[in-house]
């Protein structure tokens, strides 16, 4: 079993910053692209930010030039740098692993985090 295990989440300010960490764990050969989505409260859940194994990024508009997304192929671990924060990206955030593969012939699944509750005070 894979399980995705995220942490950082807090209460701040307009303005400040955070940061999520995301760690896969179990027995894993792979993970093509790990990425963070959203969802606030009476919203559907939403693309924050992807990174794929080779580095290639992908951020949704509302969070381009405050967000950076990173990633540690060695610990299977996604990190959401996030800064100048305004009380609209409050949400809880959920990590996303997809196309994980536990062997080499294995195929592939995509796993969720349990989320992380980011709220941004005005």
């Amino acid at each position: 079993q894979v399980q995705l295990v995220e942490s950082g989440g807090d209460l701040v300010q307009a303005g400040g910053s955070l940061r999520l960490s995301c760690a896969a764990a179990g027995s894993i050969f792979s993970i093509n692209a790990m990425g963070w989505y959203r969802q606030a409260p009476g919203k559907q859940r939403e693309l924050v930010a992807v990174i794929t194994s080779n580095g290639s990024t992908n951020y949704t508009d509302s969070v381009k030039d405050r967000f950076t997304i990173s990633r540690d192929n060695a610990k299977n671990t996604v990190y959401l740098q996030m800064n100048s924060l305004k009380p609209e990206d409050t949400a809880v955030y959920y990590c996303k692993a997809e196309r994980v593969r536990r062997r080499s012939y294995s195929p592939p699944y995509d796993y969720w985090g349990q989320g992380t509750q980011v709220t941004v005070s005005s």
